[in-house]
């Protein structure tokens, strides 16, 4: 199993939960590594990634991703997503990611993927995911975590991404710079 292979390599971090959607598929919810930490100790453990998918959710078969989603802090990690997975890309999948460093909605293809880029600077990626298919709570209404997120693999399907499919230079070139105000107890 993909995702099974993932956690045993020590590329999902943070989780939120790893549970079967039906149909042979499992979820995901949490961090995904793209770039380890260098090793911390002898005994091999590493110290937290440098670069990683926040808030990812996935969705795999046995041996192919079919949906990946989350947060990138910039445009220039996507690259590393497709260098690192691209072997385990379904040739159908849905691949969304919320970027912090870009002004507008784009289409990218990368990998054999069509990626839908969408601007968020701050949110949570499940809830805005959720708010861009215009799926409401009764949607996913007693099913399980995993199989939510099946319904929304399915969504996606019938999504019309906006924005132009535009190339990967083109794309880092109009990418914005990004400042984050304070944030805690004032």
């Amino acid at each position: 199993m993909l995702l099974k292979r993932y956690e045993e390599q020590n590329l999902l971090f943070n989780s939120n939960f790893t549970e079967p959607a039906g149909g042979g598929l499992t979820a995901y919810r949490g961090d995904l590594v793209l770039t380890e930490g260098e090793v911390a100790d002898a005994s091999g453990r590493r110290k937290p990634p440098t670069a990683s998918v926040r808030q990812a959710v996935l969705l795999a078969g046995d041996d192919k991703l079919v949906l990946a989603a989350g947060q990138l802090d910039e445009l220039a990690k996507l690259p590393l997503f497709v260098e690192r997975y691209a072997a385990d890309f379904a040739p159908d999948m849905q691949a969304v990611f919320f970027v912090n460093n870009i002004g507008k909605p784009m289409q990218l293809a990368l990998g054999g993927v069509t990626f839908r880029l969408l601007p968020l600077e701050d949110g949570m990626v499940w809830n805005e995911l959720l708010e861009e298919l215009r799926l409401e709570k009764s949607d996913l209404k007693g099913q399980s975590a995993g199989e939510k997120v099946a319904t929304v693999c399915a969504a996606l399907k019938d999504y019309k991404a906006r924005g132009a499919e535009v190339a990967l230079e083109a794309a880092l070139a109009d990418t914005i710079e990004v400042k984050h105000g304070g944030r805690g107890p004032v």
